[in-house]
C-alpha cells in the first residue's frame, strides 16, 4: 500500500455535520488499517473528545490535538510531545476578550479551564458537551499543567472583527480560524502540519507516503506537507487551492469516497 500514515480532521471532515461519524466510513478506514496503513486524528479538539471515535473504529495509535499542540498515545494516553504557552503571553488577549466580552477558554494537553465555569450559560455548556467536554473552572487547574491552545468562540461576524482587529498585532503565538466560530491561539511553532511531519517522521515514514484530508484553515499546513493533500467540498476556496486533490462533503462521506479511490 502506499499511502502507510492517513491523517484525517474530525469537524467538518471526518464527521457530518450532526457530529456522527457513519458506518459506511469506518468500515472502509477497517478495511485500510487492515491492510497495514497507519490512522491519526489530526484535530483542534483535545484528546478526550476526539479519542472516543478512535475507539469507535477500533484504533490505537495516536491522535494529533489542539491543532498540533499536542501529540498523544491513544491506548495509554501518554503525551508524545507538547508546545507549551508562555502564560505571560496570554494576557493581551485574555483582556481584549474581557473588554470585549469574547468567550474564551484555555487548554491544557487534557483539561479545558475557563473563568467562572459554574457560571456558564446552558448554551455554552451545550457547546462543549456537543465536544464531550465538561468545562473547568480556571482556579482548579494544577499549576504544573501547562497550557498549549487558548479559543476564542462566537458569532461569525464576531470572529470576522477579531481576525481584522488582530491582523495589526505582533504575536507571538501562532493565531489562526480553526472554524467559522473559533479563533485559536498555540505556540508559534505549532501546527497541524509540523505534527504530522515529526510524527512521520518518528514513525519512519516518508511524506510520499503520507495522505491527509481536511477541510479549514487549520488544515492548510497538513495538506501542503502530506505526499497527497484532500480537501473536502465543503472546505474554502483558499484550502482547496493548496489540496492536490477534491473529495465530497462531509455529509456525503467525502472520506469514505476519498480512502476507496486512493487507498482500495
Amino acid at each position: 500500500m502506499k499511502y502507510k500514515l492517513i491523517a484525517l480532521d474530525v469537524d467538518g471532515t471526518l464527521l457530518t455535520d450532526d457530529h456522527v461519524l457513519t458506518p459506511g466510513t469506518i468500515e472502509v478506514i477497517k478495511q485500510i488499517a487492515g491492510q497495514g496503513a497507519e490512522f491519526v486524528l489530526c484535530t483542534g479538539r483535545a484528546p478526550l473528545s476526539c479519542i472516543p471515535y478512535m475507539e469507535q473504529m477500533g484504533m490505537e495509535g495516536y491522535a494529533i490535538t489542539h491543532n498540533g499542540a499536542a501529540t498523544v498515545n491513544v491506548k495509554d494516553g501518554r503525551v508524545i510531545h507538547h508546545f507549551e504557552m508562555r502564560s505571560e503571553g496570554l494576557k493581551p488577549y485574555i483582556q481584549y476578550c474581557e473588554q470585549n466580552h469574547v468567550h474564551y477558554d484555555l487548554n491544557t494537553t487534557f483539561g479545558l479551564y475557563v473563568e467562572g465555569a459554574s457560571g456558564l450559560s446552558q448554551e455554552a455548556l451545550d457547546m462543549y458537551h456537543k465536544f464531550l467536554i465538561e468545562p473547568k473552572d480556571l482556579t482548579e487547574r494544577p499549576v504544573d499543567d501547562p497550557f498549549v491552545k487558548m479559543t476564542l468562540s462566537g458569532d461569525i461576524p464576531v470572529m470576522d472583527k477579531i481576525m481584522e482587529e488582530w491582523s495589526t498585532w505582533t504575536h507571538e503565538f501562532n493565531v489562526l480560524r480553526s472554524g467559522d466560530y473559533f479563533i485559536d491561539l498555540m505556540h508559534k511553532d505549532s501546527s497541524k502540519g509540523s505534527a504530522l511531519k515529526h510524527l512521520a517522521e518518528m514513525r519512519g515514514i516518508a511524506v510520499e507516503n503520507v495522505l491527509a484530508i481536511g477541510n479549514y484553515y487549520n488544515d492548510l499546513t497538513m495538506l501542503e506537507y502530506a505526499g497527497l493533500g484532500i480537501a473536502m467540498d465543503n472546505s474554502p476556496q483558499e484550502v482547496k487551492d493548496v489540496a492536490d486533490a477534491m473529495t465530497s462533503s462531509n455529509n456525503e462521506e467525502g472520506v469514505k469516497l476519498a480512502l476507496q479511490k486512493y487507498c482500495l
